[in-house]
């Protein structure tokens, strides 16, 4: 019986209880430091709560320093359910690095609005917590686990503004929509778990390889799965929710789902389908090219007739979603193209968020001058602020792809993958390609606005707070040199795939 087998692993983890503690110390820390925002907090007056900001920040980067430590080591965990490898580690790093500038960003932001700092923070991490177990999950309950301590706090987070109707609604849509395709994920786990008679990633993929895979139902496993990860990344058809969550959430919190968030969902989805399902991608591979096409265009076309900023980089969120889709599309032709889509899907993330994380920044930087966050809000911020336009100028290119920005070069790595697979791989190039050229219509509108709009005199100058101005000129700078010197940071993805270990 298959349960039994799992009751053996689980007394066999009692009989022996070895925890590798060097393993997990990034989330060791991130956890004390989560329990220390929320009892600092307690202590504080009301004047003083924004000090849970910084104590936040040390124990992330104390985090972070405890992942840098793990580079190139290779360990496991909780009985071969939790490893330490290249592709953990760069995602960790990633995600600790994605927390601090969260964190730098959300601190004005919450210190002059009418919110419950402490509380902030303390669920902030705690989603951060999730995003940092992920990429080390090789179990499906540990991926379960995961991915409900990142989107659970995330409920909370989209409705902070609690006075907001736009902000209740949003959480409401969130939490509905989330819930259900949670329910849809794990009765597929639990068919994957009938069939294989393991819930191990390695264990479901030699199972799948024999006579079980081919069965109606494994396949049907196999689809909702993908259905309850593709609300997690915001894809066709389920990418309703995200629209409206973005824009009723603090803006703080929209770039948080539209990066992190959004990465800890592929970084599950990695996982599960090129190491549990990828025997099976003879299946799945083409239900993927569907996904990829139609979330990428559809995000697209809906953003031409957006008019609110927020609004709009949800709907290019989407699109950017289809973009990172598609090498999953390219899966199960040969062992290098597998590698070689999988590095694609790793590098266009972590560009990905670089520029995301960029624009947010700016909108934030202008957020108490134009609330409404309108495009007509940024009417001659090339006079108000040119710190700001000059660098959300270069967020924009990059976004659409265009040369010689980061994004250029994330979409080249895609599109060298697709045409190597050849097949149906050039045909989804070509997709991208059109879907490129129709997003740089409302990018290059937000530039024109910027620059080209007049502006009611006299000109007042927008001054963005230190911290943010700091993430403006970051995210600028590492646009730039992905864009000038992008083999620098190319290799870093193919030492960290998954594919034939």
């Amino acid at each position: 019986m298959p349960h039994l087998g799992v009751l053996a692993q689980v007394t066999q983890a009692i009989k022996n209880p070895a925890i590798d503690y060097h393993a997990i110390a990034p989330e060791l820390v991130l956890a004390g430091t989560i329990f220390a925002v929320l009892i600092f907090d307690l202590f504080l007056p009301a004047d003083r709560k924004w000090m849970s900001m910084p104590l936040a920040f040390v124990g992330t980067a104390g985090s972070l320093a405890a992942t840098l430590t793990l580079i190139g080591a290779h360990r496991e965990t909780f009985g071969g359910s939790y490893v330490v490898d290249n592709f953990a580690v760069l995602f960790k790093v990633f995600f600790t690095v994605t927390a601090l500038v969260i964190l730098a960003l959300s601190l004005r932001f919450f210190r002059e609005g009418r919110y419950y700092q402490g509380e902030y923070y303390f669920l902030l991490l705690s989603s951060f917590l999730g995003m940092l177990t992920m990429p080390s999950s090789r179990d499906l309950l540990m991926l379960f686990i995961s991915l409900e301590l990142v989107s659970a706090p995330g409920f909370l987070l989209a409705g902070f503004r609690k006075g907001d109707p736009r902000s209740n609604e949003a959480a409401l849509k969130f939490f509905l929509i989330s819930v259900l395709s949670t329910a849809v994920m794990l009765y597929g786990m639990s068919l994957i778990f009938g069939v294989t008679g393991t819930t191990r990633l390695d264990g479901i993929a030699k199972a799948l390889e024999g006579p079980a895979g081919g069965s109606n139902l494994a396949l049907a496993a196999i689809l909702f799965v993908v259905a309850g990860f593709a609300f997690k990344v915001s894809a066709f058809p389920f990418q309703f929710w995200a629209p409206d969550t973005y824009e009723g959430s603090p803006v703080p919190v929209a770039a948080f789902l539209s990066v992190a968030s959004k990465a800890a969902g592929f970084a599950g989805l990695l996982q599960i389908m090129f190491v549990a399902f990828l025997p099976r991608a003879d299946f799945w591979a083409p239900i993927f090219a569907y996904l990829s096409v139609f979330t990428m265009t559809l995000g697209n076309l809906v953003a031409l007739q957006q008019r609110q900023v927020v609004r709009l980089l949800a709907y290019s969120s989407i699109a950017q979603a289809g973009y990172i889709l598609l090498p999953f599309a390219l899966a199960g032709h040969s062992a290098s193209v597998d590698k070689e889509a999988f590095a694609a899907v790793m590098l266009y993330i972590l560009i990905y968020a670089v520029m995301n994380l960029g624009a947010f920044a700016v909108v934030i930087g202008i957020s108490r001058e134009a609330p409404g966050m309108l495009i007509d809000d940024f009417a001659g911020l090339g006079q108000r602020a040119g710190a700001l336009a000059v660098p959300m100028t270069m967020f924009l290119i990059s976004l659409a792809g265009i040369p010689p920005f980061a994004g250029f070069w994330g979409k080249f790595f895609i599109f060298r993958a697709a045409i190597d697979r050849g097949g149906i791989g050039p045909w989804l190039a070509i997709a991208m390609v059109v879907n490129s050229v129709i997003s740089l219509v409302y990018y290059i509108s937000i530039v024109r606005t910027m620059f080209f709009e007049p502006v009611a005199e006299p000109v007042r100058p927008i001054r963005a707070p230190a911290l943010v101005t700091g993430v403006v000129g970051l995210a600028a700078a590492g646009v730039v040199a992905v864009g000038l010197f992008p083999q620098l940071f190319a290799h870093f993805p193919p030492l960290s795939t998954l594919v034939g270990q």
